[in-house]
């Protein structure tokens, strides 16, 4: 058996010291977290950010830093996870399309808001993916490769 960790992608989104966050259903309840996704096949991981939110908020974002590449898993018995963190900004809000299935809301929370609805985060990864935008932790998108195709 060969085992392969499932890539995600997130997006920190902030505007006014607010965090744009999905609510969504999950196997364990409603709970929230940023929007976030696999990455598809032959996708690229600035694609599949942009692809990400949009989905999940009709928000047209544009990465501009990469803020942590993440490495989780809940327990042994669960999938492991590599997510990689951007953080950017959003524009063009289509308030009428239809978000992906399990998405519930969006919302614009404060940091203290996500930390009081801890119990509530889709993983440990999402506050402290806020924490670690908030203490300036960035790095240059061209850091990432992409070479599908590629000969």
């Amino acid at each position: 058996m060969v085992w392969k960790p499932h890539v995600t992608v997130a997006a920190v989104i902030e505007r006014d010291q607010r965090f744009l966050f999905v609510e969504e259903h999950t196997p364990s309840g409603l709970q929230f977290n940023q929007p976030a996704g696999h990455l598809d096949p032959n996708e690229d991981f600035i694609t599949a950010v942009k692809r990400e939110v949009y989905e999940e908020t009709a928000w047209q974002f544009e990465p501009e830093y990469l803020v942590a590449i993440q490495l989780w898993r809940k327990d042994p018995k669960h999938p492991t996870f590599l997510r990689l963190c951007f953080a950017g900004q959003c524009h063009s809000h289509e308030a009428d399309k239809i978000l992906d299935d399990g998405i519930v809301a969006t919302h614009w929370l404060s940091r203290d808001e996500i930390a009081a609805e801890s119990h509530r985060l889709r993983s440990p990864l999402v506050l402290l993916s806020v924490d670690e935008y908030f203490n300036g932790q960035r790095y240059p998108l061209s850091l990432l490769k992409s070479f599908l195709d590629y000969e």
